[in-house]
Order: C-alpha cells, then structure tokens, then sequence
C-alpha cells in the first residue's frame, strides 16, 4: 500500500519542480524581450557610433582579372592601383558580400566603391550604391591593412591616426 502511495505522487508535489508561475513570467519576459528587440530592429535605427571626420578617402573599383587575379582600379583616373593575386580571402570575402548586395538589388559592377579612413583610426568601404558598408578595422589590423595600402597615403599627417590603427 505504501508503495502504490509513493507512485501516485505528482509532479507537483516535487520539491524540485519551478512554480508554474514563474515559468510563465518567464515565458512573458522573454516575448517581451523579443518584441522589443525585433520592434527596434525593424525600426531601422542604427546601434552604432556616429562616423568620425575622414582623413582620406578614395574611390575604388575591383574587377575579376586574368589568372583568378582581382585587378584594384582607381574609379577618379582609371589607373590600376593594384593587383591581387592567390587567396586573399579576406579581400574576395568583403567583396563578395558587397557585390552579392549588387546583385540583389539588379546593380552592376560599374559604380565605385568609397575607402574611407577616419580620424578615430577606423577603416570603412562603402558601397554608394547600395548603402551597405564595411568597417574594416572590426576584422583587425592585418585585414585592415589589406585595403589600407590603397589608400596612398604617404606624408599626410591627419591621416597618421588610421596609419597607426590599420597597419599590423
């Protein structure tokens, strides 16, 4: 009889279970949570910083070459800048994501995008036609320091702040 007493307990009785109420406040932070959230998200209000002065800026544009090579174009004089040969992975990965935004919207490869270096040392690629941008420094200095060389800096002192930021 005892036995049958100990396997007719309930859940409920346990001293271990959560209070069913508790899990439903819970429940109800957590949709409050997520309500809020998504709300703010598709608001489309930013959660960043605002942008620092420029120091330099140029406009670049990046076209599939020879050989698997991705030939760097200065947009304002049509001179190559550059020219990227191998993996450089993290160079074909920004820009991919870039052109993929492109290609969505039914852009071409023709308008340029922006390099910007900033006074707070950060490095942004903007993408004018589409809106979308990269800061750059956010993948640390070595990727940084990929686009940055292109930037053809030499002796100008606003811009010795990103200098020191982008270069590993």
């Amino acid at each position: 009889m005892a036995k049958d007493r100990n396997m007719s307990t309930t859940l409920q009785d346990s001293p271990n279970m959560v209070p069913h109420k508790v899990v439903l406040v819970f429940v109800a932070l957590l949709a409050v949570l997520v309500v809020t959230v998504g709300g703010y998200r598709l608001s489309g209000s930013e959660i960043r910083e605002p942008d620092a002065q420029p120091t330099a800026q140029r406009s670049l544009r990046f076209e599939d070459g020879p050989n698997g090579t991705v030939s760097v174009i200065d947009a304002r004089t049509g001179q190559m800048v550059d020219s990227v040969a191998g993996e450089a992975g993290f160079l074909r990965g920004s820009l991919r994501a870039l052109t993929r935004e492109r290609k969505m919207r039914g852009i071409g490869s023709g308008p340029a995008f922006e390099l910007v270096a900033r006074a707070d040392g950060r490095l942004t690629l903007l993408d004018p036609a589409t809106g979308e941008r990269l800061d750059l420094e956010s993948f640390g200095p070595t990727n940084a320091a990929v686009y940055f060389r292109w930037l053809g800096l030499t002796n100008d002192p606003a811009a010795a702040k990103s200098v020191a930021a982008a270069r590993p």
